[in-house]
């Protein structure tokens, strides 16, 4: 059940932040800034609310899944590889061993990460789709 709520916390991250960057024209910086600061206080003022594993992480997870959200509107339009994004950054996230521990900027570098996979992917996707169109359209 954790892992689920840290998994939804990064796409709520990501997304969320990438909808009110361009839908209010807020941009992505005052975005990622806001809503963190949001979720930060939030869980600062009401520890309580969740178990302590949920509590100390949800933050974290979810400043990391904003730095993916902040990608601009003209190389990422599709919310579908965001969501997609933000589960990875979480997957990695609960998995990592101590490999990012003391990597200043380990967020970011992992936001980063999984968002080149997301766009590698997504391109990968596009060229399958093109080629299967050419050779349907070879066919007639």
């Amino acid at each position: 059940m954790n892992e689920l709520t840290i998994i939804i916390t990064g796409i709520l991250g990501a997304t969320v932040t990438y909808f009110i960057s361009h839908r209010f024209k807020q941009g992505p910086v005052r975005s990622s800034a806001l809503l963190s600061l949001i979720v930060g206080l939030l869980f600062n003022f009401f520890p309580d609310i969740l178990n302590p594993y949920l509590t100390n992480n949800i933050p974290v997870v979810f400043i990391g899944a904003t730095f993916i959200g902040m990608v601009s509107s003209t190389t990422h339009k599709n919310y579908f590889s965001l969501a997609f994004a933000g589960s990875l950054f979480s997957l990695i996230y609960i998995h990592k061993n101590h490999l990012f521990e003391g990597f200043g900027g380990a967020l970011g570098a992992l936001a980063f990460i999984t968002l080149l996979v997301s766009m590698g992917g997504s391109v990968v996707l596009n060229k399958g789709k093109k080629k299967i169109k050419k050779c349907i359209k070879s066919r007639k």
